[in-house]
C-alpha cells in the first residue's frame, strides 16, 4: 500500500531514537513535514541527519522534556513557527520503569504520569482546536501491552499506560464528529534503546539477551522499529479513515489479550 502524507505535518515526541525515530523516518519518507522532539541535542542532530536521507518533506527538531509543561508548549510552538499547522501527533516519549508496589512512592508515580500521561494530554490539548477547525487529525498514543495485561511488579509504567489507553478512548469519542481519529499502539518486544542498554548492563549481546524472551512470542523474534513505524504511518493516513478508539498490539502475538 502506497501511503502519501505529503500534505500533512506531524510532531513525534521521543523522536530522536528507537521507535520514535522509526516513526519519524517513515512519516518523512511518505512526504510529511516532521518535527521530532527529544531531550538530547546530540541525539536530535543525529536523527535529523538520518531522517534527512529519505525525507520528501521538511524535517525539524525541538529540544525539550515532555514531562515539563512549559517544554511541551515550546515544542508545539516550534512546530507552528516552522510549519504553520499540526495534523498528526505521535505521543511516544516514555520509559518502562517497573518494580514492586511497596517501592512505588508518590514521587515515582507522579514522575511517570507526567512523562507518559500528562505529556500526551498537554500536547493533544494544544493541537486539538486546529484539528477540530480543519475537521482532520490523527493522534497516536504509544503505550505497551502492559496497559491491557498488567502483571505483578509492573508499576508504575502499566498504571500510566492503562490511563493512556483510557485517554485514547475518550479522545476518540470526542474527536469523531470532527474526523479526528485517535488510536493507541501497544508495544511488545521491539528493538529499542532500552533493550540495547539492558543487554549491555547484563554483559551480553542483544541476541543473547533476546533469546529467552522470544521463546514466548509466537513469531519467535524481536520486532523491528520499521515494522512498528509501518502501522503508525497507516494510522496517520487517509487509509485508516474508519479506525478510531482502538488499542493495537504490536507484539508478534505475545499478548494473551486481543
Amino acid at each position: 500500500m502506497q501511503i502519501d502524507l505529503s500534505s500533512r505535518t506531524a510532531i513525534v515526541t521521543g523522536g530522536s531514537k528507537g521507535l520514535g525515530l522509526g516513526v519519524a523516518t517513515r512519516f518523512a519518507a511518505s512526504g510529511a513535514n516532521v518535527l521530532i522532539a527529544g531531550r538530547g541535542r546530540e541525539a536530535l542532530d543525529a536523527a535529523l541527519a538520518s531522517i534527512g536521507k529519505v525525507a520528501k518533506g521538511r524535517v525539524a527538531a525541538s529540544q525539550g522534556d515532555v514531562a515539563v509543561a512549559d517544554d511541551v508548549r515550546r515544542i508545539f510552538d516550534d512546530a507552528m513557527k516552522t510549519f504553520g499547522k499540526v495534523d498528526i501527533i505521535v505521543n511516544n516519549a516514555g520509559t518502562s520503569r517497573a518494580g514492586p508496589f511497596e517501592n512505588l512512592t508518590d514521587e515515582i508515580l507522579q514522575a511517570d504520569l507526567e512523562q507518559k500521561l500528562f505529556a500526551a494530554v498537554r500536547m493533544t490539548r494544544l493541537v486539538w482546536p486546529q484539528m477540530k477547525q480543519r475537521k482532520w487529525g490523527r493522534v497516536i498514543n504509544v503505550l505497551n501491552t502492559g496497559a491491557k495485561t498488567p502483571r505483578a511488579g509492573s508499576a508504575p509504567t502499566t498504571i500510566s499506560r492503562a490511563a493512556g489507553m483510557a485517554l485514547t478512548k475518550v479522545l476518540a469519542g470526542e474527536g469523531a464528529p470532527f474526523n479526528i481519529l485517535v488510536n493507541a499502539l501497544l508495544v511488545g518486544f521491539i528493538h529499542a534503546d532500552q533493550h540495547i542498554q539492558a543487554a549491555a548492563r547484563a554483559g551480553v549481546s542483544l541476541e543473547e539477551y533476546a533469546a529467552p524472551r522470544v521463546k514466548d512470542i509466537p513469531l519467535r523474534r524481536m520486532g523491528q522499529p520499521e515494522e512498528f513505524a509501518n502501522i503508525a504511518c497507516f494510522l496517520a493516513s487517509e487509509q485508516s479513515s474508519y479506525i478510531t478508539g482502538t488499542a493495537i498490539n504490536v507484539d508478534g502475538g505475545h499478548s494473551p489479550v486481543v
